[in-house]
C-alpha cells in the first residue's frame, strides 16, 4: 500500500514538473530597452491610439513595499477592446474570466525588462471557442503589434 502511495505521489510530482515548461511556453516575452514604468507608459499610449481601454495598472513592487518586502519592478496593465472581447464572450461567457487582456512588465534579476503576455489562443483554449476564431487571431495580432510598438 505504501508503495502505491509513493508511486502515485512521484507520478503526480513528475507530471506537475513536466507541465511547468509547457505553461511557460504559452507566454510571449518582448524585450524592452526602457524601464518598466516607461515601457508600460508607452504601452498605454499605444493602446489608447488603437482604441483600447486601459482598466487598471497594478504595481506589484509597490504592493510588496507596503509590507516591507522587496520585489524587482513588476507591473501589470489590464486592458481591452469590446470589438474583440465581446465575440469571445458570446461564444463562451466564461471567457469573461480571462478578459480583459493583461500584459506584465518586469525587470529580471539581470536588470533586463520584458513585456510578457499569454497567447490568447492558449488562454481561451479550454473554452468553447474555436481555435481558428477570427477574433482570437485578431487578439494575437493586436498583442504582438502593440507590445512591439511599446518597446521601440
Amino acid at each position: 500500500m505504501k508503495t502505491r502511495i509513493l508511486t502515485a505521489t512521484v507520478a503526480t510530482a513528475l507530471s506537475l514538473a513536466a507541465a511547468l515548461p509547457a505553461a511557460a511556453a504559452d507566454l510571449i516575452s518582448v524585450p524592452s530597452h526602457k524601464t518598466v514604468s516607461e515601457t508600460l507608459d508607452a504601452l498605454e499610449v499605444v493602446l489608447g491610439n488603437a482604441g483600447a481601454t486601459v482598466f487598471a495598472r497594478i504595481d506589484h513592487a509597490a504592493g510588496a513595499a507596503s509590507i516591507d518586502a522587496e520585489l524587482r519592478d513588476t507591473q501589470v496593465l489590464i486592458f481591452g477592446n469590446p470589438n474583440l472581447g465581446t465575440p469571445a464572450m458570446q461564444a463562451d461567457q466564461l471567457a469573461g474570466l480571462y478578459l480583459p487582456l493583461k500584459v506584465l512588465a518586469y525587470e529580471n534579476a539581470a536588470g533586463d525588462v520584458f513585456l510578457t503576455y499569454e497567447d490568447p489562443k492558449d488562454t481561451l483554449a479550454d473554452l468553447n471557442i474555436p481555435a481558428d476564431a477570427p477574433y482570437v487571431a485578431m487578439m494575437q495580432g493586436a498583442l504582438g503589434k502593440l507590445t512591439a510598438a511599446a518597446v521601440k
